[in-house]
């Protein structure tokens, strides 16, 4: 079993920045990728960032390709989620999960190619 655990988030004002951290515990090294999603209440959960742990290009959402970042520590199964210029879009709970399989890149901003799941971590920004 793996568990996930998220840390950070909190209220800025648009264009600020926040960092929130990620990191598992349990058999970590079952797991392949890592991700981070994000949703709003009424709507689906979205893909952000997704990374395999071994190696390889992020593939990124769109929508913050470019403002956010990512920085790895592979061996621990750790991950940093950096924002910067953040939007009042950007306002949603921030989900950390892990996949024992990383799926194909096309795949991997899908739900449903994660097996373990954190409680998230709120993020709010204001205009």
């Amino acid at each position: 079993q793996v568990q996930v655990g998220e840390s950070g988030g909190g209220s800025m004002q648009a264009g600020g920045s926040l960092s929130l951290s990620c990191q598992l515990s349990g058999y970590i090294y079952s797991i392949n990728c890592m991700a981070w999603f994000r949703q709003v209440p009424g709507q689906e959960r979205e893909g952000v960032v997704s990374v395999d742990v071994h190696g390889g290009a992020a593939v990124w959402r769109g929508s913050v390709e470019g403002r956010f970042t990512i920085s790895q520590d592979n061996d621990k199964r750790m991950m940093s989620l950096q924002m910067t210029s953040l939007e009042p879009d950007d306002t949603a709970m921030y989900y950390c999960a892990a996949a024992m399989s990383c799926p194909f890149r096309r795949d991997r901003l899908r739900t449903t190619s994660y097996d373990y799941w954190g409680q998230g971590t709120q993020v709010t920004v204001s205009s």
